[in-house]
């Protein structure tokens, strides 16, 4: 998947990455090396209470060790022992920078393929990860091509003999280059849905027009259907080599062991014998932005779009620590001069920034997403008016200061677990040479000046090495469907058989270390305040950092329906304003601590994210009373935000996945249930400030809240901290209810299919109503839907839709069971020549596993990776305390934590496929198809 992933933002190098399933969903392995990566607090506040030690200052790169085989293969390894998971990470020195046109996208293209087997194992590797437990992926960038595993402990040796066999041995044959070239154009045309991704493509040829950064990492459709074997099999064998790879390890091991381990398994790999290649394949064209006239895209969307890419130096360049604290000066976030200027003034809905550095260039990207099309010439000229004044007057101490705390609390902070800081690690080696570029960089930012940022704003920031665009969107809106719902017909289709059967994966299997034991889970412990707020503490005193969840039960569930968003007007303007400060101040509090918090509206509560060095928790803890007890909701802030939630509804009736989620779900519920009810145009406009007060009046209340705080903290401090803040917050009147009427499925199958114009991929959303987190198949039907379609690769439907008949880029499917109610879902993108036979694909298959179950030996496959990656996936902050709350607000206990494994693994298989007969319908589902018109059946097509 393409996003503007910042390899998280203080990365330094931010780049874009295709990968093979979802991208780099980095909620794995928490690690405390970032204990070692302790900055102590700048954050000033006269009435701060300490729960946590100031620490002094240590380094990402410390304990690492670095060597290079005989063969060239360069390993860094990194031991970290707070958490039972190691991330083993390989690194080839391969991108779209080793591309020109006509080949634009075979190095994303090759990625895939290495999923496909290799001569000694005939397999999808994907599946071969996730029999281990293991949480694999990869993905490609302007630089390098990167295969990522982060698994329990005992599974390091049998992942680097994976990766091993698969830098040597892939098998890539013309059949599976077919499928997976399909694969790759249902991956591309995704991308195109959406108008960010087209501007972005032209604005980037334009800047760089003369270099391989300015072509898309995924490639063209033009040049993807092109693609040969020998042209694939030749950058194999010239860049899959072990002199241009580094294999990053970071987690719990010994370090002696594990490099005898990578000598044995990888030094006997042959180096390229084409010596010369790696020196002569990066193309070496000079770098010529054109700023001669703007780019104007005039095509079907949503919001207007600005946007501009300004060339910077490579990310060895000493500017680039001070160009980082000039954007965050400049860009990011409430305090920053652009959002002040363009957000705050109710002329842009959003403004983000990135400062990119590469191998061997880098920009500096601004994308302002505006409200009207008539305010774009205007965003350009507050743009260039703010870029001046950065050019011509010095930043003041306060910005300055600002800044470099949020900088260094954010590699802290992006640096939490295992799989980010091997990405750090094996990102600063292949990009700099140097992995302990993240120590000096840090030392750097220490010493930027103002007068360094004004420096590099009259350097890099002139108008004549930029390149602008603009996006006029055509149409605003999607096509409402009609009511009127029809049958669906279709072909069925026989399944050819896999040529590894589930029972078989085992023998293609390296060895699991059995030597190694498991440790047993610590499980937070819960107090109560009398007012019924519950509160949930996990120390860890590894790490340098607090992560704060919880949660509010005041979510879209109590919305009327001409009123709806109302429950997400109010979470988003809790920091607009306090009775003791406002907006800009809160947000100054928070900048100089380099912390976080947001509020995120779901249908049943609303979720609250906190985060920041252990030394400054009690800001995060004084900020997130003030803000949901003493709310001012200013006329002002309130009505900016409804005309940020009115620009965000015009995107997400321009996006066929979110539209093909609202019309999924008031397909299968009746307008009486709480899930049926979306925000529209007609609602947000009729939401007053007092429904607004009233709502936050009635719904925030001590005894329907949940905290949890995982970090370095002192319990006892922390509850009498929570205990000054909170204890005194009154109770009024009883909880309020909300009645979820009963759900029936449809008599037949129900096919729909709203119109979204200018969508190149259509999105498919099957399903029907389903089972809540209390019912007693839960468990059976976690399993049952990892091997229907919990992962995109080693599913049945990733095998079947995906991998054997290329008919889509993604496929999943899940039982989302909450507390009141629960759906059954399988979503996919697809071209619309595709999605027919897709759907019909589909159905076979779920008639299939409802008639005929599944294996045992799927089932063990399926407990196998569902319990590896739960393990690991605790050793994430971020996860650990979102399934601590979540635990709390599904009414488990808190043992649950450490329990979880247990239930699933007690689990069988006549469990599994009872849950297949009772809760698959394959013939009573609801079908949505949103994007472009796809045929519903023979010669007809679908409702628009």
């Amino acid at each position: 998947m393409s996003v503007y992933f910042r390899l998280l933002r203080v990365r330094r190098f931010p780049y874009l990455l295709l990968g093979l399933g979802l991208i780099l969903a980095l909620f794995l392995g928490g690690e405390s090396s970032y204990s070692k990566l302790v900055a102590v607090s700048k954050c000033v506040n006269s009435n701060k209470q300490l729960v946590a030690q100031k620490k002094t200052v240590l380094t990402v790169a410390d304990n690492v060790n670095k060597i290079i085989l005989e063969n060239g293969l360069t390993v860094i390894t990194k031991e970290v022992h707070t958490a039972p998971v190691v991330s083993v990470q390989m690194w080839y020195k391969v991108g779209t920078r080793n591309e020109k046109p006509g080949v634009n996208g075979i190095a994303h293209q090759l990625e895939h393929m290495m999923f496909k087997g290799t001569k000694s194992r005939p397999v999808q590797f994907g599946r071969l990860f996730s029999a281990l437990g293991s949480d694999s992926n990869a993905f490609t960038s302007h630089d390098q091509t990167v295969y990522y595993s982060t698994a329990e402990r005992n599974k390091l040796k049998a992942i680097l003999t994976l990766e091993a066999d698969r830098m040597q041995n892939a098998v890539i044959d013309t059949e599976q280059l077919e499928s997976e070239k399909r694969v790759v154009i249902s991956e591309l045309k995704g991308y195109e849905n959406g108008p960010e991704y087209r501007l972005n493509q032209a604005v980037m040829r334009a800047a760089f027009p003369n270099h391989p950064y300015g072509l898309p990492v995924g490639g063209t459709e033009k040049d993807v259907e092109k693609f040969t074997v020998e042209q694939v099999k030749k950058y194999y064998e010239n860049f899959y080599s072990p002199n241009n790879a580094i294999l990053v390890i970071v987690g719990d091991f010994e370090s002696a062991k594990t490099i005898q381990a990578v000598k044995d398994i990888f030094e006997n790999i042959p180096v390229n014998q084409n010596k010369n290649f790696l020196e002569q394949a990066t193309v070496k064209n000079s770098i010529i932005t054109n700023s001669s006239q703007p780019i104007v895209l005039k095509q079907p969307g949503a919001a207007p779009l600005f946007q501009a890419v300004y060339t910077l130096p490579s990310a060895k360049h000493p500017d680039v620590p001070v160009l980082d604290v000039m954007d965050y000066i400049f860009a990011e976030g409430r305090n920053s001069r652009l959002y002040q200027n363009l957000v705050d003034s109710g002329i842009a809905n959003d403004v983000s920034a990135t400062v990119v550095s590469l191998q061997e260039a880098g920009w500096y990207e601004l994308l302002v997403t505006a409200n009207s099309t008539a305010k774009l010439s205007k965003i350009e000229s507050i743009v260039n008016r703010e870029i001046s004044d950065l050019r011509n007057e010095e930043v003041t101490s306060e910005e300055l200061n600002r800044a470099k705390a949020q900088l260094e609390a954010s590699v802290i902070l992006s640096n939490r677990d295992i799989t980010s800081l091997a990405m750090q690690l094996g990102n600063d080696e292949a990009t700099t040479g140097d992995y302990t570029y993240t120590d000096r960089y840090l030392a750097a930012i220490q010493k930027v000046t103002a007068q360094d940022v004004r420096r590099v704003a009259q350097k890099y920031l002139a108008q004549s090495d930029r390149a602008v665009g603009f996006f006029e969107p055509t149409q605003l809106k999607a096509k409402e469907k009609s009511d009127r719902k029809q049958l669906y017909t279709e072909n069925s289709e026989h399944f050819s058989k896999s040529t590894v059967a589930s029972g078989d994966i085992i023998k293609y299997l390296p060895a699991v270390d059995s030597t190694i034991a498991s440790t047993s889970r610590i499980i937070p412990s819960k107090f109560t305040l009398p007012n019924g707020l519950e509160i949930l503490l996990l120390p860890d005193k590894s790490t340098s950092t607090v992560t704060l969840a919880g949660y509010i039960k005041a979510g879209a569930e109590f919305d009327s329906h001409n009123k709806a968003g109302l429950a997400s007007l109010v979470a988003d303007n809790l920091i607009n304003g306090t009775k003791d400060q406002d907006f800009l101040s809160i947000a100054r509090i928070m900048d100089d601590c380099g912390a976080s918090l947001d509020f995120k509206t779901y249908r049943e509560g609303i979720y609250i994210e906190g985060n920041s060095l252990s030394d400054n928790l009690s800001v995060l803890v004084e900020t997130l009373g003030n803000a949901i007890r003493n709310p001012t909701f200013p006329r002002q802030q309130l009505q900016l935000t409804r005309q940020q939630a009115l620009t965000a509804l015009k995107q997400d009736l321009d996006d066929p996945e979110e539209v093909a989620q609202r019309t999924f779900s008031q397909t299968v519920f009746p307008k009486t249930h709480p899930s049926y009810s979306f925000p529209s145009e007609q609602s947000l406009h009729k939401i007053t400030r007092a429904d607004v007060v009233n709502f936050h009046k009635k719904h925030y209340r001590p005894d329907t809240t949940v905290l949890a705080l995982v970090g370095n903290f002192e319990p006892i401090a922390v509850k009498k901290l929570i205990e000054t803040k909170f204890g005194d917050w009154q109770v009024s009147g009883k909880i309020p209810k909300i009645d979820y009427p009963s759900v029936h499925l449809p008599e037949s199958i129900v096919r729909v299919n709203p119109v979204v114009a200018g969508k190149a991929q259509a999105v498919t959303f099957m399903g029907s109503k389903a089972i809540n987190r209390q019912d007693p198949r839960y468990y059976a039907a976690t399993i049952l839907n990892h091997i229907l379609g919990g992962d995109t690769i080693s599913s049945r439907l990733g095998s079947q839709i995906r991998d054997r008949l290329g008919l889509t880029y993604g496929i999943y499917s899940n039982f989302l069971a909450g507390r009141n109610s629960g759906t059954f879902l399988i979503e996919m993108q697809t071209s619309p020549e595709d999605t027919v036979k897709a759907i019909a694909s589909t159905r076979q298959l779920l008639e299939d596993m409802h008639k005929k179950g599944v294996t045992s030996a799927e089932v063990e496959n399926a407990k196998h990776n569902l319990t590896g990656n739960y393990n690991v996936s605790l050793a994430s902050p971020d996860e650990l305390t979102y399934r601590i709350i979540r635990n709390n607000v599904l009414g488990l206990d808190t043992e649950e934590l450490r329990s979880y494994t247990d239930k699933i693994q007690a689990v069988t298989p006549a469990q599994v496929n009872q849950a297949a007969s009772e809760l698959l319908y394959p013939d009573k589902i609801v079908v949505v198809t949103a994007g472009p018109a796809v045929l519903a059946d023979k010669g007809k097509k679908g409702d628009q």
